[in-house]
């Protein structure tokens, strides 16, 4: 059986056009870590590593001689973060980068158990003798409906993409839940400069 390509297999789910559209989305298991402040301090970058530390803690059990029921070979899936402001920031009259609030999360496949999870919680602590793993959550999440686009260009320009979301929702008589949003990084935040990165937006 060939390897479980998220890029291939789920393009309507990672792969959206740049012109934004509806897409209903199911419930999926995620491991989740929440913080706050700015993205571009060295606590953000932790926080990145030890999703990517877990997730393919998962992904490479077998070459630890550990094969988990159902597992099946696959590409990790992408890093994802939902984006809100603090109290103190929904009451300034500029965007500060220092009130954001985050859940950074990376999707698992189904196999993936709460057993698993633990394992994968005690494989980074050996390699990260600091890592708290209570701040590691292992949820089950149902976006339900969303309106997605592709974002190609730097984080400075991503009103322009808000704007074509807020029209489109307009104009097909949706209304937004709420003001939060989630980003799926398509190319990996860790090695891709800000300009090149290319990534997806939800509007929740």
């Amino acid at each position: 059986m060939s390897k479980f390509e998220w890029r291939k297999q789920l393009k309507e789910l990672y792969l959206p056009k740049k012109q934004p559209t509806k897409i209903d989305v199911p419930e999926m298991k995620f491991f989740t870590l929440k913080g706050k402040g700015n993205p571009n301090s060295e606590h953000f970058k932790d926080h990145i590593e030890i999703l990517y530390g877990l997730s393919y803690a998962i992904r490479m059990m077998p070459k630890k001689g550990i094969t988990p029921e159902g597992y099946y070979e696959y590409t990790v899936f992408p890093l994802e973060g939902h984006w809100d402001l603090d109290e103190e920031g929904r009451k300034l009259d500029y965007l500060s980068k220092d009130h954001f609030v985050y859940k950074l999360m990376i999707r698992q496949p189904d196999f993936v158990t709460e057993d698993l999870f633990q394992y994968a919680l005690n494989h980074v602590q050996q390699k990260k003798p600091d890592f708290n793993p209570k701040s590691v959550q292992f949820e089950s999440i149902t976006e339900g409906l969303c309106v997605q686009a592709m974002h190609e260009r730097s984080y400075d320009e991503e009103p322009k993409t808000f704007q074509l979301m807020e029209e489109y929702c307009t104009q097909n008589n949706l209304k937004r839940a709420e003001k939060t949003h989630k980003e799926i990084y398509i190319s990996d935040p860790r090695k891709t400069v800000p300009e090149k990165l290319k990534w997806m937006k939800f509007s929740l």
